[in-house]
């Protein structure tokens, strides 16, 4: 696994890509970020680090925005267009493309993957509506996405737990999770534990995909 970082121009201002390349890469996996944070969050690094070993090439995006600095996202136009725009890097090394992120970045994945001519797309903690406003519902986002689609979930997000998910999504439930994953201590297994229990069932999903289409 090699990891480098990549800068790319867009309408809307530089983007950075940080490739984690797989020897034997049979898919690349682009990740996007939240609205609240950016590529370091848990769950990114850690399919980051580990998705290469399972023949994933892994390539976090860094919206413009975060690369200059910003404290606040822009509009959903403004990170789709940007993320459109990168999206010729990410299908540099010839491989199938699979659009994901978290939160934020899983909407975006959504809402551009048929456009984009993605493979499928992995919505980690997608936001299914705001906390405490389940009538602001965001299923047409999901289920417009066109592709196949997997979520990743906590079993405790404020922003739509498992449970609420429409019948027939495809969906890994970390247990005890919130938003971001974080697990409380009285659950009896740490965080990093229960993230590290998705990693094979998502390589697993990114690799049938791979192969499909």
């Amino acid at each position: 696994m090699s990891e480098r970082s990549e800068t790319v121009e867009t309408p809307q201002g530089d983007a950075r890509i940080h490739w984690h390349r797989a020897r034997d890469a049979r898919v690349v996996l682009a990740l996007g970020h939240g609205a609240g944070g950016g590529v370091e969050a848990a769950d990114l690094v850690l399919l980051a680090a580990e998705l290469p070993e399972r023949s994933v090439t892994v390539a976090l995006v860094e919206q413009p925005w975060r690369v200059a600095g910003k404290r606040l996202a822009p509009a959903p136009r403004t990170l789709d267009a940007a993320w459109t725009a990168l999206w010729p890097a990410l299908d540099g090394p010839g491989l199938p493309v699979i659009a994901g992120g978290r939160s934020a970045g899983a909407r975006v994945a959504c809402r551009t993957a048929r456009t984009l001519g993605a493979r499928a797309v992995l919505a980690l903690s997608f936001p299914l509506h705001p906390p405490g406003r389940p009538e602001k519902t965001r299923v047409a986002e999901l289920s417009g996405a066109d592709v196949p689609v997997l979520v990743v979930q906590g079993g405790r997000d404020t922003f739509g737990t498992p449970a609420e998910f429409p019948r027939g999504t495809e969906l890994i439930e970390v247990p005890h999770g919130d938003h971001s994953f974080v697990i409380p201590k009285k659950a009896g297994i740490t965080t990093e534990a229960a993230l590290a229990e998705v990693v094979d069932p998502v390589a697993a999903w990114l690799n049938r995909q791979a192969a499909t289409g």
